[in-house]
């Protein structure tokens, strides 16, 4: 059995649940530890969390279990909910994301984290990323037309589950697209057929009340001053149709916020 450290308080409601010890540990939590003395975090995953790995068991033609029980790390998934939960634990500042490259077909994403010092740390903050991408062939379904907010999952994930040494694989992490692809945005379009600067184009009327381009191109001015975002083609721009797919992306993520 794993070494534990026992709760501390008895209420777990409010402010208790977010007091840290002098080690860096919350109060009310019943930590394990290795035999080193440091935090087994893959044991204060709750089963709730997890669930086989689908696609191990298909490839292998072995039946599929219907409980955890019994199962490898190597067998498991990681819902996003049980990362979150160990974020919390493991307390953070801040957490930051940098689009490395946003494409209509192709997102990649740096995670960093700010985690809280803990006697693990020797009382130092430590700051940790890792970069995760989504593109139409690593996603399916809905998601392909959301490959920022699921890059950013992605990164989140392996960020906190990378510093932690969980080996565990996150179900937002495995490629669920079964070689499917959806044809309009291969084509550059959304699923109704709108491509990205149309979209953006909406998105700038209902959001920032532009009524025409010439509005778009004085937010544009504002946005160069104010060193939200700058492009060396930008005052060429003429037409929605102008914009590459790329930026128009990019921008749409600057208007909606």
């Amino acid at each position: 059995m794993p070494a534990t450290k026992s709760t501390k308080v008895k209420s777990t409601k409010g402010p208790a649940a977010f007091q840290r010890d002098e080690d860096g540990l919350l109060i009310n939590t019943n930590y394990h530890f290795h035999e080193d003395g440091s935090v087994n975090w893959r044991s204060m995953i709750r089963d709730e969390h997890l669930f086989p790995n689908r696609d191990h068991f298909k490839s292998r033609n072995l039946p599929f279990p219907r409980t955890i029980e019994g199962l490898k790390d190597h067998q498991l998934l990681i819902k996003l909910s049980g990362i979150k939960e160990l974020a919390r634990l493991r307390g953070f500042k801040n957490i930051n994301y940098q689009v490395v490259k946003c494409e209509h077909d192709h997102v990649a994403v740096v995670c960093q984290i700010a985690f809280l010092p803990n006697y693990e740390t020797s009382g130092e903050e430590i700051v940790f990323q890792d970069m995760a991408n989504a593109t139409i062939h690593n996603t399916s379904d809905f998601g392909q037309i959301f490959l920022e907010t699921i890059a950013c999952n992605r990164a989140f994930v392996r960020c906190v589950r990378n510093f932690l040494n969980i080996h565990i694989v996150g179900d937002d992490e495995i490629n669920k697209n079964n070689g499917k692809t959806n044809a309009s945005l291969e084509k550059n379009t959304s699923p109704a057929g709108l491509s990205a600067s149309e979209i953006l184009k909406t998105s700038a009327s209902n959001k920032l009340n532009c009524s025409d381009f010439n509005d778009f191109k004085q937010v544009l001015r504002d946005w160069w001053r104010e060193e939200k975002y700058r492009h060396e083609s930008a005052s060429q721009w003429e037409d929605w149709s102008d914009i590459p797919p790329s930026e128009s992306r990019l921008l749409l993520k600057l208007v909606n916020g």
